[in-house]
């Protein structure tokens, strides 16, 4: 049987977040940012099973975690590496040795909480039909590009740009074999950010899934305020059924 399962990496210390403890620990409305996110694979239908990356040392600590919110699909947890890729890397190799190379795997931020479950639904199908799903907003803003950091050296055009966000999903077979590749050529994982420049970097096409405008990513001070603003949006829909009237919601497509 082949499975759908997210592997959540929260391997970070936090650094921007001037925290003593990992960001993806910070309690926020009397729960960690990890468990926020991981409840929503937990109650998503789709999702078979989850595991997480971490820092090494924090593995005790997040099996605590598991066990107090009850969280019954994880079925492990490996320590990170140096780097993001490294970590994302030990966690797919930790997936392989106990899933089949069929399975759809979510690769997604510990520290984005509010993914929705159209989305992650939505993240599955692409994988079916494409062999890949890069979630991504589109830009409402110019961007423009400097090579020296004082002047312009092109703009883009906005219809052409879009934000990238996560899940980014793939066959667990193909991301592997992608990372086993990168990770044998002479700049490894020199300029790669995410699971879709490396893919790029060996000429393979992804497929656009196109997200929701609340799904950020926790990395600054700031961010932590937008969090607690996103889920009182939250509980005012599901108290007042907001996302049925409200603009705001429907325009924007917050949460569902």
């Amino acid at each position: 049987m082949n499975n759908n399962v997210v592997l959540i990496f929260a391997g970070g210390c936090g650094r921007r977040m001037n925290s003593e403890i990992p960001k993806q620990f910070l309690e926020i409305n009397g729960k960690p940012i990890i468990i926020h996110t991981a409840e929503i694979f937990e109650h998503h239908p789709n999702i078979d099973k989850i595991y997480f990356v971490v820092l090494g040392e924090y593995i005790p600590y997040v099996k605590r975690l598991v066990d107090m919110y009850s969280l019954k699909k994880v079925c492990g947890i490996t320590a990170g590496g140096e780097t993001s890729q490294d970590s994302i890397y030990n966690g797919l190799k930790y997936i392989s040795e106990r899933e089949p190379e069929n399975s759809v795997v979510l690769l997604h931020d510990g520290v984005r909480p509010f993914v929705s479950s159209q989305v992650i639904s939505d993240n599955i199908e692409s994988v079916k039909e494409y062999g890949s799903a890069i979630t991504v907003i589109p830009k409402s803003e110019t961007t423009i590009i400097s090579k020296d950091g004082v002047s312009v050296s092109d703009v883009t055009t906005r219809s052409e740009t879009y934000i990238g966000q996560a899940p980014q999903s793939f066959y667990l077979k193909d991301i592997l074999s992608a990372h086993d590749t990168v990770r044998k050529s002479e700049n490894g994982y020199e300029n790669i950010v995410d699971a879709c420049t490396l893919l790029m970097s060996l000429g393979m096409k992804t497929h656009l899934v196109e997200g929701n405008v609340g799904n950020i990513k926790i990395t600054t001070p700031e961010d932590v305020y937008i969090f607690r603003a996103l889920m009182q949006f939250k509980e005012n829909e599901q108290t007042f059924g907001l996302g049925k009237t409200n603009k705001i919601g429907s325009q924007y497509n917050l949460m569902k």
